[in-house]
């Protein structure tokens, strides 16, 4: 039982990253900052709304397989906090919250550009 949803865990994170790499292309959190605010720099307001809102999807989807993790986490007995279910959780949630963290930097800057340039930042809250 314990392993079948474990496996069935995997296949979802699996599947999850899989459709982020291949709906998210442009919100890529690998980019160099110095590139993105160099790209910023040359679009105008509506790209910027575009890009930002690109990443807004990216960071809401990662949030959402955080809490999911971290849910599966606290199914987790105290007693068995050690073992490996548990450690494989805790370092998918911290690989998770680098890339989360990643994004929003990379948000920021396509959000500041919007201001910057007077445009409409409404919506794009996170």
């Amino acid at each position: 039982m314990r392993n079948k949803r474990s496996i069935a865990l995997y296949c979802l994170v699996g599947l999850l990253s899989f459709v982020l790499v291949s709906c998210g292309k442009k919100a890529d959190e690998n980019k160099p900052l110095g590139e993105v605010k160099a790209e910023a720099e040359k679009m105008d307001v509506s790209q910027l709304q575009s890009m930002a809102m690109q990443y807004k999807d990216a960071i809401a989807a990662k949030t959402s397989e955080v809490s999911k993790m971290t849910a599966k986490l606290k199914e987790i007995p105290v007693t068995e906090m050690l073992g490996s279910e548990a450690k494989g959780l805790q370092a998918d949630i911290g690989r998770l919250t680098e890339s989360l963290t990643s994004l929003m930097e990379r948000f920021q800057v396509y959000y500041q550009k919007i201001k910057e340039k007077g445009g409409d930042v409404s919506g794009l809250d996170i």
